[in-house]
Protein backbone atom coordinates (compact mmCIF):
# COMPACT_ATOMS: atom_id res chain seq x y z
CA UNK A 1 0.00 0.00 0.00
CA UNK A 2 1.41 3.37 -1.04
CA UNK A 3 2.16 5.74 1.84
CA UNK A 4 0.03 8.87 1.81
CA UNK A 5 1.94 11.99 0.81
CA UNK A 6 1.92 15.05 3.02
CA UNK A 7 0.70 18.44 1.83
CA UNK A 8 4.29 19.67 2.01
CA UNK A 9 5.48 16.87 -0.27
CA UNK A 10 2.75 17.67 -2.77
CA UNK A 11 3.79 21.33 -2.72
CA UNK A 12 7.44 20.39 -3.25
CA UNK A 13 6.52 18.17 -6.20
CA UNK A 14 4.44 20.96 -7.71
CA UNK A 15 7.43 23.31 -7.47
CA UNK A 16 9.57 20.84 -9.43
CA UNK A 17 6.91 20.58 -12.13
CA UNK A 18 6.05 24.27 -12.51
CA UNK A 19 9.04 26.38 -11.48
CA UNK A 20 11.69 27.84 -13.73
CA UNK A 21 15.14 26.18 -13.73
CA UNK A 22 16.34 29.39 -12.00
CA UNK A 23 14.05 28.90 -9.00
CA UNK A 24 15.18 27.86 -5.54
CA UNK A 25 13.29 24.65 -4.78
CA UNK A 26 12.07 24.18 -1.23
CA UNK A 27 13.29 20.59 -1.26
CA UNK A 28 16.87 21.95 -1.46
CA UNK A 29 16.49 24.39 1.44
CA UNK A 30 19.22 24.13 4.08
CA UNK A 31 19.33 25.08 7.75
CA UNK A 32 22.35 25.19 10.02
CA UNK A 33 20.38 23.09 12.51
CA UNK A 34 18.25 20.48 10.65
CA UNK A 35 14.63 20.15 11.75
CA UNK A 36 11.87 17.59 11.36
CA UNK A 37 9.90 18.63 8.23
CA UNK A 38 6.42 20.11 8.62
CA UNK A 39 3.53 18.07 7.21
CA UNK A 40 1.90 21.15 5.69
CA UNK A 41 4.45 23.91 5.02
CA UNK A 42 7.63 23.96 2.98
CA UNK A 43 10.81 25.23 4.64
CA UNK A 44 10.50 28.66 3.02
CA UNK A 45 6.89 28.95 4.20
CA UNK A 46 8.05 28.15 7.73
CA UNK A 47 10.73 30.86 7.47
CA UNK A 48 8.16 33.40 6.35
CA UNK A 49 5.86 32.53 9.24
CA UNK A 50 8.65 32.72 11.83
CA UNK A 51 9.63 36.16 10.58
CA UNK A 52 6.07 37.51 10.68
CA UNK A 53 5.61 36.25 14.25
CA UNK A 54 8.91 37.53 15.65
CA UNK A 55 9.21 40.64 17.84
CA UNK A 56 11.60 42.44 15.50
CA UNK A 57 9.00 42.32 12.72
CA UNK A 58 6.34 43.86 14.95
CA UNK A 59 8.68 46.69 15.92
CA UNK A 60 8.99 47.77 12.28
CA UNK A 61 5.62 49.54 12.60
CA UNK A 62 7.28 52.22 14.75
CA UNK A 63 10.54 52.68 12.87
CA UNK A 64 11.17 55.56 10.49
CA UNK A 65 11.28 55.16 6.74
CA UNK A 66 12.28 58.77 5.83
CA UNK A 67 10.15 61.22 7.76
CA UNK A 68 10.90 61.14 11.47
CA UNK A 69 7.77 60.68 13.60
CA UNK A 70 5.80 62.18 10.74
CA UNK A 71 2.51 63.83 11.59
CA UNK A 72 -0.21 62.26 9.49
CA UNK A 73 -1.57 58.77 9.06
CA UNK A 74 -0.42 58.15 5.51
CA UNK A 75 3.38 58.38 5.66
CA UNK A 76 5.24 55.13 5.24
CA UNK A 77 7.06 53.50 8.10
CA UNK A 78 9.50 50.60 7.97
CA UNK A 79 6.67 48.05 8.19
CA UNK A 80 4.58 49.49 5.37
CA UNK A 81 7.74 49.71 3.26
CA UNK A 82 8.40 46.04 3.99
CA UNK A 83 4.88 45.07 2.92
CA UNK A 84 5.24 47.03 -0.33
CA UNK A 85 8.55 45.31 -1.08
CA UNK A 86 6.94 41.92 -0.45
CA UNK A 87 4.02 42.72 -2.76
CA UNK A 88 6.25 43.90 -5.61
CA UNK A 89 8.71 41.04 -5.15
CA UNK A 90 6.01 38.40 -5.16
CA UNK A 91 4.51 39.86 -8.36
CA UNK A 92 7.89 39.57 -10.08
CA UNK A 93 8.60 36.11 -8.65
CA UNK A 94 5.28 34.78 -9.90
CA UNK A 95 5.88 36.15 -13.39
CA UNK A 96 9.38 34.62 -13.51
CA UNK A 97 8.15 31.29 -12.05
CA UNK A 98 10.53 31.29 -9.12
CA UNK A 99 9.85 30.62 -5.45
CA UNK A 100 7.30 33.14 -4.18
CA UNK A 101 7.54 31.93 -0.58
CA UNK A 102 11.31 32.43 -0.48
CA UNK A 103 10.94 35.85 -2.08
CA UNK A 104 8.30 36.78 0.47
CA UNK A 105 10.41 35.57 3.41
CA UNK A 106 13.43 37.62 2.30
CA UNK A 107 11.20 40.67 1.78
CA UNK A 108 9.68 40.46 5.24
CA UNK A 109 13.10 40.03 6.87
CA UNK A 110 15.27 42.39 4.84
CA UNK A 111 14.95 45.37 7.22
CA UNK A 112 14.74 43.58 10.58
CA UNK A 113 18.13 45.01 11.51
CA UNK A 114 17.15 48.64 11.00
CA UNK A 115 17.71 51.10 13.83
CA UNK A 116 15.29 53.74 15.09
CA UNK A 117 15.22 56.82 12.83
CA UNK A 118 16.06 54.93 9.64
CA UNK A 119 19.37 55.45 7.86
CA UNK A 120 20.13 58.46 10.09
CA UNK A 121 20.11 56.18 13.13
CA UNK A 122 22.14 53.59 11.24
CA UNK A 123 24.85 56.13 10.40
CA UNK A 124 24.94 57.41 13.98
CA UNK A 125 25.25 53.91 15.42
CA UNK A 126 27.94 53.01 12.89
CA UNK A 127 29.91 56.08 13.97
CA UNK A 128 29.74 54.92 17.59
CA UNK A 129 30.90 51.44 16.69
CA UNK A 130 33.87 52.76 14.70
CA UNK A 131 35.21 54.21 17.95
CA UNK A 132 35.82 50.59 19.01
CA UNK A 133 37.17 49.31 15.70
CA UNK A 134 33.78 47.84 14.77
CA UNK A 135 31.09 48.70 12.25
CA UNK A 136 27.32 48.56 11.90
CA UNK A 137 25.05 48.01 8.93
CA UNK A 138 21.37 47.19 9.06
CA UNK A 139 21.83 44.29 6.62
CA UNK A 140 24.41 42.52 8.78
CA UNK A 141 22.40 43.37 11.88
CA UNK A 142 19.36 41.77 10.25
CA UNK A 143 21.30 38.52 9.92
CA UNK A 144 22.40 38.83 13.55
CA UNK A 145 18.77 39.35 14.61
CA UNK A 146 17.55 36.14 12.99
CA UNK A 147 20.62 34.08 13.90
CA UNK A 148 21.29 35.17 17.50
CA UNK A 149 18.98 37.79 18.98
CA UNK A 150 15.43 36.60 18.33
CA UNK A 151 13.73 33.85 20.31
CA UNK A 152 15.53 34.69 23.58
CA UNK A 153 18.97 34.35 22.04
CA UNK A 154 18.28 31.10 20.18
CA UNK A 155 17.59 32.74 16.83
CA UNK A 156 15.02 31.64 14.26
CA UNK A 157 17.13 28.99 12.50
CA UNK A 158 16.19 30.36 9.08
CA UNK A 159 17.36 28.74 5.87
CA UNK A 160 20.62 29.82 4.28
CA UNK A 161 18.85 31.30 1.24
CA UNK A 162 16.79 33.68 3.39
CA UNK A 163 19.81 34.83 5.37
CA UNK A 164 21.75 35.33 2.14
CA UNK A 165 18.93 37.54 0.86
CA UNK A 166 18.93 39.64 4.04
CA UNK A 167 22.70 40.12 3.98
CA UNK A 168 22.83 41.06 0.29
CA UNK A 169 19.73 43.21 -0.23
CA UNK A 170 21.65 46.49 -0.25
CA UNK A 171 23.00 48.41 -3.24
CA UNK A 172 26.37 46.65 -3.15
CA UNK A 173 24.97 43.19 -2.41
CA UNK A 174 25.16 40.13 -4.62
CA UNK A 175 22.43 37.65 -3.64
CA UNK A 176 23.09 34.05 -4.64
CA UNK A 177 19.47 33.28 -5.62
CA UNK A 178 17.10 34.76 -8.17
CA UNK A 179 14.66 35.35 -5.34
CA UNK A 180 17.20 37.44 -3.43
CA UNK A 181 18.07 39.41 -6.56
CA UNK A 182 14.40 40.19 -7.11
CA UNK A 183 14.02 41.52 -3.55
CA UNK A 184 17.17 43.63 -3.90
CA UNK A 185 15.76 45.46 -6.94
CA UNK A 186 12.16 45.64 -5.69
CA UNK A 187 13.40 47.24 -2.47
CA UNK A 188 14.78 50.13 -4.53
CA UNK A 189 11.70 50.34 -6.72
CA UNK A 190 9.51 50.51 -3.63
CA UNK A 191 11.41 53.09 -1.60
CA UNK A 192 12.14 55.45 -4.48
CA UNK A 193 8.52 55.66 -5.49
CA UNK A 194 6.89 55.73 -2.07
CA UNK A 195 9.48 58.24 -0.85
CA UNK A 196 8.53 60.53 -3.74
CA UNK A 197 4.88 60.06 -2.80
CA UNK A 198 5.60 60.91 0.85
CA UNK A 199 7.80 63.87 -0.10
CA UNK A 200 4.98 65.32 -2.21
CA UNK A 201 2.60 64.81 0.72
CA UNK A 202 5.07 66.60 3.01
CA UNK A 203 5.38 69.56 0.65
CA UNK A 204 9.08 68.96 -0.05
CA UNK A 205 8.48 68.06 -3.71
CA UNK A 206 5.93 68.45 -6.43
CA UNK A 207 5.60 65.99 -9.28
CA UNK A 208 6.98 68.68 -11.59
CA UNK A 209 10.20 68.78 -9.53
CA UNK A 210 11.08 65.26 -10.62
CA UNK A 211 13.56 65.75 -13.51
CA UNK A 212 12.00 65.33 -16.94
CA UNK A 213 14.79 63.02 -18.17
CA UNK A 214 13.70 60.42 -15.62
CA UNK A 215 9.98 61.00 -16.01
CA UNK A 216 10.24 60.60 -19.80
CA UNK A 217 11.73 57.12 -19.33
CA UNK A 218 9.97 55.87 -16.19
CA UNK A 219 6.60 57.65 -16.23
CA UNK A 220 4.91 60.89 -15.25
CA UNK A 221 3.39 59.70 -11.95
CA UNK A 222 4.27 57.36 -9.09
CA UNK A 223 1.79 54.80 -10.43
CA UNK A 224 3.23 54.95 -13.94
CA UNK A 225 6.79 54.61 -12.66
CA UNK A 226 5.96 51.59 -10.52
CA UNK A 227 4.23 49.95 -13.48
CA UNK A 228 7.14 50.64 -15.83
CA UNK A 229 9.88 49.51 -13.42
CA UNK A 230 8.21 46.23 -12.46
CA UNK A 231 7.29 45.32 -16.05
CA UNK A 232 10.79 46.20 -17.24
CA UNK A 233 12.29 44.00 -14.52
CA UNK A 234 10.06 41.08 -15.52
CA UNK A 235 10.45 41.25 -19.29
CA UNK A 236 14.18 42.05 -19.29
CA UNK A 237 14.81 39.12 -16.94
CA UNK A 238 12.78 36.78 -19.15
CA UNK A 239 14.61 37.93 -22.28
CA UNK A 240 18.15 37.75 -20.88
CA UNK A 241 17.95 34.88 -18.41
CA UNK A 242 19.39 37.13 -15.68
CA UNK A 243 17.53 39.14 -13.05
CA UNK A 244 17.86 42.78 -14.02
CA UNK A 245 16.49 45.79 -15.85
CA UNK A 246 17.15 47.24 -19.28
CA UNK A 247 20.12 49.64 -19.36
CA UNK A 248 17.91 52.67 -20.08
CA UNK A 249 15.56 51.91 -17.20
CA UNK A 250 18.36 51.06 -14.76
CA UNK A 251 20.20 54.30 -15.59
CA UNK A 252 17.02 56.33 -15.09
CA UNK A 253 16.25 54.59 -11.79
CA UNK A 254 19.69 55.29 -10.37
CA UNK A 255 19.51 58.84 -11.67
CA UNK A 256 16.21 59.25 -9.84
CA UNK A 257 17.87 57.84 -6.72
CA UNK A 258 20.63 60.46 -6.94
CA UNK A 259 18.01 63.17 -7.38
CA UNK A 260 16.19 61.96 -4.26
CA UNK A 261 19.33 62.18 -2.16
CA UNK A 262 19.76 65.83 -3.02
CA UNK A 263 16.11 66.84 -2.98
CA UNK A 264 14.73 64.76 -0.10
CA UNK A 265 17.10 62.52 1.87
CA UNK A 266 19.60 65.36 2.44
CA UNK A 267 17.06 68.19 2.33
CA UNK A 268 17.23 70.85 5.10
CA UNK A 269 14.01 69.63 6.74
CA UNK A 270 15.06 65.97 6.85
CA UNK A 271 18.62 66.83 7.91
CA UNK A 272 17.44 69.18 10.65
CA UNK A 273 15.33 66.47 12.21
CA UNK A 274 18.02 63.92 11.44
CA UNK A 275 20.63 65.79 13.46
CA UNK A 276 18.34 65.62 16.47
CA UNK A 277 17.79 61.89 15.94
CA UNK A 278 21.53 61.26 15.67
CA UNK A 279 22.04 63.09 18.98
CA UNK A 280 19.50 60.76 20.60
CA UNK A 281 21.28 57.65 19.32
CA UNK A 282 24.71 58.90 20.42
CA UNK A 283 23.48 59.85 23.88
CA UNK A 284 21.65 56.56 24.45
CA UNK A 285 24.59 54.49 23.25
CA UNK A 286 26.99 56.26 25.59
CA UNK A 287 24.63 55.99 28.54
CA UNK A 288 23.81 52.29 28.22
CA UNK A 289 27.43 51.38 27.53
CA UNK A 290 28.24 52.88 30.94
CA UNK A 291 25.08 51.50 32.61
CA UNK A 292 24.58 47.98 31.17
CA UNK A 293 22.47 46.99 34.17
CA UNK A 294 19.72 49.30 32.84
CA UNK A 295 19.40 47.59 29.47
CA UNK A 296 16.68 45.07 28.72
CA UNK A 297 16.77 41.58 30.27
CA UNK A 298 17.89 39.84 27.07
CA UNK A 299 20.91 42.12 26.75
CA UNK A 300 21.76 41.70 30.42
CA UNK A 301 21.61 37.92 30.05
CA UNK A 302 23.87 38.13 27.02
CA UNK A 303 26.48 40.04 29.03
CA UNK A 304 26.19 37.60 31.93
CA UNK A 305 26.78 34.63 29.63
CA UNK A 306 29.92 36.28 28.29
CA UNK A 307 31.38 35.91 24.83
CA UNK A 308 29.97 39.21 23.55
CA UNK A 309 31.70 42.56 23.76
CA UNK A 310 29.73 45.18 25.75
CA UNK A 311 29.96 47.54 22.77
CA UNK A 312 28.18 44.99 20.58
CA UNK A 313 25.45 44.18 23.12
CA UNK A 314 24.80 47.90 23.64
CA UNK A 315 24.53 48.27 19.88
CA UNK A 316 21.99 45.43 19.77
CA UNK A 317 19.91 47.18 22.41
CA UNK A 318 19.89 50.56 20.65
CA UNK A 319 19.31 49.06 17.19
CA UNK A 320 16.28 47.16 18.45
CA UNK A 321 14.55 50.28 19.78
CA UNK A 322 11.60 51.85 18.01
CA UNK A 323 11.55 55.60 17.38
CA UNK A 324 9.12 56.33 20.19
CA UNK A 325 10.89 54.09 22.69
CA UNK A 326 14.24 55.75 21.95
CA UNK A 327 12.73 59.21 22.36
CA UNK A 328 11.01 58.20 25.60
CA UNK A 329 14.24 56.80 27.05
CA UNK A 330 16.16 59.92 25.97
CA UNK A 331 13.63 62.20 27.66
CA UNK A 332 13.64 60.07 30.80
CA UNK A 333 17.43 60.12 31.04
CA UNK A 334 18.40 63.57 29.79
CA UNK A 335 15.43 65.97 29.85
CA UNK A 336 14.41 67.46 33.23
CA UNK A 337 10.87 66.53 34.22
CA UNK A 338 9.78 70.18 34.33
CA UNK A 339 10.77 70.67 30.66
CA UNK A 340 8.82 67.78 29.22
CA UNK A 341 5.61 68.52 27.39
Amino acid sequence: MQEKRTIREISEEREQELFSPHASLSIHAERDNPEVPCDVRTDYQRDRDRIIHCKSFRRLKDKTQVFLVAEGDHYRNRLTHTLEVAQLSRTVAKALRVNEELTEAISYAHDLGHTPFGHIGEDALNAQMRNFGLSFSHAEQGVRVVEKLENDGRGLNLTKAVRDGIRNHGTGGHPSTWEGKIVRLCDKVAYLNHDIDDAIRAGILTEEDVPSEYRSVLGQTVKERLDHLIKDLIFHSLETGEVGMSPETLEAMYGLRSFMFGAVYLSPMVRREGDKAADVVRALYGYYLEHPDQMGPECRRSLERGGERPEVVTCDYIAGMTDHYAIARYEELFVPQAWRL
